[in-house]
């Protein structure tokens, strides 16, 4: 039987690598993102209830849920746009993920093999200087896919976290290729960005049926990034 897939973000990046990677393994995969041919913003309730209910009407009931839409904010605490940036980078990589998985829930449980898998970032996992509102917001993705491990744990449903390290994205694309080469010899120890398919390796092999017993990891996939830093 055909699985089904919610991937967020899906246009573009790591989430566009996901979708690729899905397809190519047979997965019929529904994309929510507001810069697609029928945009969803995920911080939007409604928005993301009839986005899930059309994907299930056209492929069937949800078997995975990625949760790869984000937004980078950044700012001082004393900045005028901070609560703003705050705002903005809640709403939709938290709030959007959890919209998301609440929309899609009693698909996932309902054979007891649902697989979630939520994007944080390594700064998840740490924090960098003038990133407070992002840096705030991946923390409490690893959060959340902590408790919904724990939550569901007993349904079948897994749920995990992957924490992408520097990667070529729309996000990193301002930043001069001299800046991003600099900046990853310093701080990677495989000594470059990533390339969107090597996160969404990851992301898809924790969707795997063999992957049952993966449930509340939280895996940096960031070339040796968080382990030098330690």
């Amino acid at each position: 039987m055909t699985r089904v897939a919610i991937v967020t973000g899906g246009s573009s990046g790591i989430g566009r690598a996901t979708v690729q990677l899905l397809e190519a393994k047979g997965v019929a995969v529904g994309v929510l993102d507001r810069n697609g041919p029928e945009p969803v913003d995920v911080a939007d309730r409604a928005a993301v209830e009839a986005g899930v209910a059309a994907v299930r009407e056209a492929f069937g009931p949800i078997d995975i849920v990625v949760n790869a839409a984000g937004v980078s904010s950044a700012g001082r605490l004393d900045d005028e746009a901070y609560v703003e940036e705050w705002e903005r980078a809640i709403a939709v990589n938290l709030t959007g993920s959890m919209h998301v998985v609440r929309a899609c829930l009693p698909d996932l449980v309902r054979e007891g093999r649902g697989r979630i898998v939520n994007l944080a970032s390594t700064e998840g996992l740490g924090a960098a200087r003038g990133l407070g509102p992002y840096t705030v917001s991946k923390h409490a993705v690893v959060g959340f896919t902590r408790s919904l491990a724990v939550d569901l744990g007993r349904t079948g449903v897994t749920a995990n976290c992957v924490c992408p390290g520097a990667t070529l994205t729309g996000m990193t694309a301002a930043i001069p290729e001299v800046d991003r080469s600099f900046w990853a010899r310093r701080h990677v120890p495989v000594g470059r960005y990533a390339a969107p398919v090597e996160i969404a390796y990851m992301i898809v092999a924790l969707t795997e049926p063999e992957a049952s017993f993966v449930n509340g990891a939280i895996i940096p996939v960031d070339g040796g990034q968080t382990a030098m830093s330690m």
